[in-house]
C-alpha cells in the first residue's frame, strides 16, 4: 500500500518534477496548490494539468488572499522585473518574492498531512538556479522541518515529518533532465511571472530567463510557449 505524502504543486516546472519524483518514490499524492491573489490563474490551470498528467490521488486548490498584504510583484501593483542577468539576480531579494509565502504553504501542506496520516511534504525550491528568495534557501527547509516536529501531535507523539526538497541542490538544467526521464511533459506548465491569461510566457522576467537557460543548458527542446521570440525587439 502506497503511502501518502503532501506535494505543493504550483503548475511550474520545479513543482511539476516534484510531483513526478514523489510518485516514483511510490507516494500517493496528495497535490496541493494555491490561488493566492497571484498576478495570473494561468499557473493554476497548468497545477490542474500537471496534477492530471503525473496521476495523483486527489489535488485541493485553497483560496487565500495574500493581495491584502501585498508587497511583492506578484500580489501587488508593482512591476514585474524583465530583462535581468543572472548577476542582477543574485543582488538582492527581488521585488517578485512574496512575504512568507512558503512558510504559509507549508504549513497548510503540515496540516493536511496530518489530517493524512502523512509524515511527507514535498516541496519544490532550489537554492542553485533560483532568483534569491530567502524561503528556498536548506537552511529554511531544515528550521521549518524541526519547527514541525515539536508543533504538531503527530511530531509529539513521534511519528515526526520530513519536508523533501529534492531540487535543493540541482542546477535548473539538471531538473530538466531528470523530470524529462520522469516523463514530464514541460509543455503543460507556466514558470512566468507575468503570463498571458492563455498560459504563454513574457521571456524575459527572472523566472523566464532562469527556465531558458535550464533548457539550453540541458540541450533539451524548450516546450515553453512564449508571447513573442525571447529577445525580441
Amino acid at each position: 500500500m502506497r503511502k501518502p505524502a503532501v506535494v505543493l504543486l504550483s503548475g511550474g516546472l520545479d513543482s511539476a518534477t516534484v510531483a513526478a519524483i514523489a510518485r516514483r518514490e511510490d507516494f500517493d499524492v496528495h497535490a496541493l496548490s494555491f490561488s493566492y491573489g497571484q498576478r495570473h490563474s494561468a499557473e493554476l490551470d497548468a497545477a490542474d494539468r500537471v496534477a492530471n498528467q503525473v496521476g495523483v490521488k486527489d489535488h485541493k486548490t485553497i483560496p487565500i488572499d495574500l493581495r491584502a498584504f501585498g508587497g511583492s510583484a506578484l500580489t501587488a501593483d508593482i512591476e514585474v522585473p524583465k530583462g535581468r542577468d543572472a548577476e542582477e539576480m543574485s543582488d538582492s531579494i527581488p521585488v517578485t518574492y512574496v512575504p512568507a509565502r512558503n512558510t504559509i504553504f507549508l504549513s497548510f501542506a503540515l496540516a493536511w498531512a496530518e489530517v493524512l496520516g502523512s509524515a511527507d511534504v514535498f516541496i519544490g525550491v532550489n537554492a542553485l538556479d533560483y532568483s534569491g528568495y530567502p524561503d528556498c534557501r536548506p537552511e529554511f527547509i531544515e528550521a521549518y522541518e524541526r519547527m514541525a516536529r515539536i508543533a504538531t501531535k503527530a511530531g509529539v507523539e513521534g511519528t515526526g515529518l520530513s519536508i523533501h526538497a529534492p531540487l535543493i541542490n540541482m542546477t535548473k538544467a539538471e531538473i530538466v533532465e531528470l523530470g524529462t526521464s520522469l516523463g514530464v511533459d514541460y509543455g503543460l506548465t507556466v514558470s512566468c511571472y507575468d503570463a498571458a491569461a492563455a498560459g504563454a510566457a513574457c521571456g524575459e522576467c527572472d523566472s523566464c530567463v532562469l527556465r531558458r537557460k535550464g533548457f539550453a543548458d540541458s540541450g533539451l527542446l524548450d516546450p515553453t510557449r512564449y508571447q513573442t521570440e525571447p529577445g525580441a525587439g
